[in-house]
């Protein structure tokens, strides 16, 4: 087999004027499935993997490595060029050492212990709504919704003092975004493994019943960690846990809004209908849109391609969850389609650990939402909503709504 030769293209990201969907020039890829080269922000190239089967294939592919430390590893922006051994945490591992990380927060995230966090969602959910309707409309649901609920449950489940979250919400908009400096990314790295750092060993001495306070005891004071590897995990699950969840709500919002009928089914839909409408959001809007990127360490045939050893590859999530061979009619929202094989939490042993924990929140968010507010409206045209394109997790800046 030979490299199928093709001319660089620039690495986009959604399709222009059509917030929801990828751009034509990735999804068109699927018609012939065929990899092809892209040039990233800094001028080096990497392979483009558009098919589902393909990504799934690479992605449990132990010849496929996620350590960001690889001199070919595909960097997003100079921000994580720059950052890239300093916020090194599982995610960025290879076996064993990924496993044997991950495992340390497994546990964390089981479903019988995120269902047991169920009706705590519940009344956060109902406070901040209770607040939304005595303030009265307009909102911004970003702020009012979107982004308190997944940062109260994370402080909650870590141990994070929740009062603290305007200082690590703006670190982690500079973390997440692509246009920070090389400089700017590390600061706001800095500062928030500090913080972290701090909390740890304070829980040495006033342990509670949070994560935080169990890496302390199981693993700082044992010494099968050092403070820093300690807080480099915390910054991982404190940044993901609120970052994601956060625009999912306010993006699926949005979307819903654009759609009715398809609104009034999660509005009014079973728990099980919702359920299903959870996994189809997660599906057609991929807020995770820059790729799981990895580096090959054997050549590695893929149709008509070979990978080399040493490649860059991306493995684009957003055109895998458009692939008409998985999803019939994959441009069309349709929340009452069976959608559980989406990529939007990866695939492999990297798949997300906080997926439990995400859905059963948007479980919870959207019908509570689109129920306690039945004329609930966009206060602004579509075409005025500032969209997170330049953010390494999608979704919007602000969503003002009224009712």
């Amino acid at each position: 087999m030979t490299e199928t030769p093709t001319a660089p293209a620039p690495y986009s990201r959604r399709a222009t004027g059509c917030p929801f969907d990828p751009p034509p020039e990735k999804t068109a890829l699927l018609e012939t499935g065929s990899l092809t080269r892209v040039t990233l922000w800094n001028g080096v190239s990497a392979w483009l993997v558009p098919r589902h089967a393909d990504q799934v294939a690479l992605l449990r592919d132990p010849r496929v490595s996620a350590d960001n430390r690889h001199p070919n590893y595909p960097s997003v922006s100079a921000g994580q060029e720059a950052s890239r051994e300093h916020n090194r945490s599982f995610i960025t591992m290879d076996e064993p050492q990924h496993n044997e990380q991950r495992l340390r927060f497994t546990g964390e995230f089981t479903l019988k212990r995120i269902a047991s966090l169920r009706p705590r969602i519940e009344r956060i959910v109902t406070d901040l709504l209770d607040e939304m309707e005595r303030t009265g409309p307009p909102t911004d649901l970003v702020q009012s919704f979107a982004l308190p609920l997944p940062s109260l449950v994370i402080c909650e489940l870590l141990g994070v003092p929740y009062e603290d979250h305007d200082f690590f919400q703006r670190a982690s908009a500079v973390i997440v975004d692509m246009r920070s400096t090389a400089e700017q990314a590390l600061a706001a790295s800095q500062e928030l493994v500090d913080y972290l750092g701090d909390l740890v060993e304070a829980k040495l001495t006033k342990p509670g019943d949070d994560l935080l306070s169990r890496l302390a005891t199981e693993y700082l004071a044992t010494g099968r960690s050092d403070r820093y590897e300690c807080a480099k995990q915390a910054r991982l699950l404190l940044v993901a846990g609120h970052e994601t969840t956060a625009n999912m709500i306010a993006l699926g919002t949005c979307a819903l809004l654009q759609h009715p009928d398809q609104l009034a089914r999660v509005r009014d839909g079973s728990p099980e209908q919702v359920t299903g409408a959870v996994e189809e959001l997660l599906r057609y809007l991929t807020i995770v849109h820059m790729g799981r990127r990895r580096v090959a360490l054997a050549d590695i045939p893929v149709g008509d391609t070979v990978i080399k050893e040493g490649d860059a590859l991306i493995c684009p999530t957003d055109v895998a969850n458009r692939d008409p061979e998985v999803f019939e009619d994959p441009d069309r929202l349709d929340v009452g389609r069976q959608a559980r094989r989406h990529l939007a939490f990866g695939s492999g042993p990297h798949q997300c650990l906080g997926q439990n924990l995400a859905r059963v929140e948007l479980q919870i968010a959207y019908p509570a939402l689109l129920r306690r507010f039945p004329g609930l409206r966009l206060d602004a045209e579509l075409s005025e909503i500032r969209f997170r394109e330049q953010m390494l997790v999608y979704g919007v800046h602000e969503l003002p709504l009224a009712w």
